[in-house]
């Protein structure tokens, strides 16, 4: 079972969507307060369930609506994935991956893992 880790960051404060492994599979913006972060964390239990999949590196892709999963290759020729709300706003990133097949599996990942997650508050340090 997933869990959402809230923690500090420079300016703010941030959450993780962390997968029962443990590793990272989605990031969010840095947050001015507590409970905006919060809200984020409500969005991608809203969101991702339900987020279409636009595969951005397909030629000719279809133009999906928010909200909605963008699937696109970075700079460094790696695949990621940033998830979107219904008001277009991205509410998360994913790592990178070599892979596209793992890419598509952090967003399935997300989907399976959000909803039900638990949300913890990491101690500061």
């Amino acid at each position: 079972m997933g869990k959402f880790v809230i923690k500090d960051a420079k300016n703010g404060v941030k959450f993780d969507l962390k997968a029962g492994n443990g590793e990272i599979i989605l990031s969010s913006e840095v947050y001015s307060s507590l409970a905006s972060c919060k809200g984020g964390i409500a969005s991608v239990q809203k969101n991702a369930p339900i987020a279409a999949l636009e595969d951005q590196t397909e030629e000719g892709f279809k133009k999906e609506k928010n909200p909605k999963f963008e699937v696109y290759v970075d700079k460094a020729g790696e695949f990621r994935f940033r998830l979107k709300a219904r008001n277009g706003e991205i509410i998360g990133t994913g790592e990178s991956y070599k892979k596209k097949a793992g890419c598509l599996n952090g967003i399935e990942s997300i989907r399976k893992n959000a909803v039900d997650a638990k949300i913890e508050r990491e101690e500061k340090k």
